[in-house]
């Protein structure tokens, strides 16, 4: 089983896009694990506020195979590739890590999110502190506690559907 981390935001219907994107991921692992949700300020734009979290999973199928079932709950969520980067989003899931695996394209891993923004980088020290960037060697909490860049950001009180089933 590999592991993959993926980073979940949404700031139209949060609440309603992000319990459904659980429900599809656990789909994928009834054992996946998820940070807190933090809400955050949009980067590169205006707009609402999005929550943002990180689903931990273990899977059996090839990058390529579980990357495309991850696209695909992107798009039942109304999510189009060739949208305009910095914009609303029902649902914006990003493959952030997927076991070892280190390359430029299709996708890049380790994603540089992870580096720049800090509604991707406190929930992953949270949930996998101890972990090793694939590539780097450091931490997450290593690199979450060397973060020197002001991005706001806030947790939010714990909706039941992140809880323990």
């Amino acid at each position: 089983m590999t592991q993959a981390l993926l980073s979940i935001g949404s700031n139209i219907e949060r609440d309603h896009h992000i319990e459904q994107a659980v429900k599809a991921l656990r789909q994928l692992d009834p054992h996946c694990r998820f940070s807190r949700i933090f809400e955050a300020e949009p980067v590169g734009f205006e707009g609402p506020h999005f929550y943002n979290l990180i689903a931990e999973l273990h899977t059996s199928l090839p990058l390529h195979d579980f990357w495309q079932a991850v696209r695909d709950i992107e798009r039942q969520h109304g999510r189009q590739r060739d949208d305009i980067k910095y914009r609303d989003r029902t649902l914006d899931i990003d493959l952030l890590t997927f076991g070892n695996h280190c390359q430029s394209s299709g996708p890049t891993l380790p994603r540089d999110d992870i580096y720049k923004f800090a509604f991707t980088l406190w929930p992953l020290a949270e949930l996998c502190p101890d972990q090793a960037i694939p590539g780097d060697g450091r931490t997450f909490a290593q690199l979450w506690q060397a973060f020197d860049q002001d991005q706001p950001l806030w947790p939010i009180e714990t909706p039941t559907y992140l809880k323990d089933i």
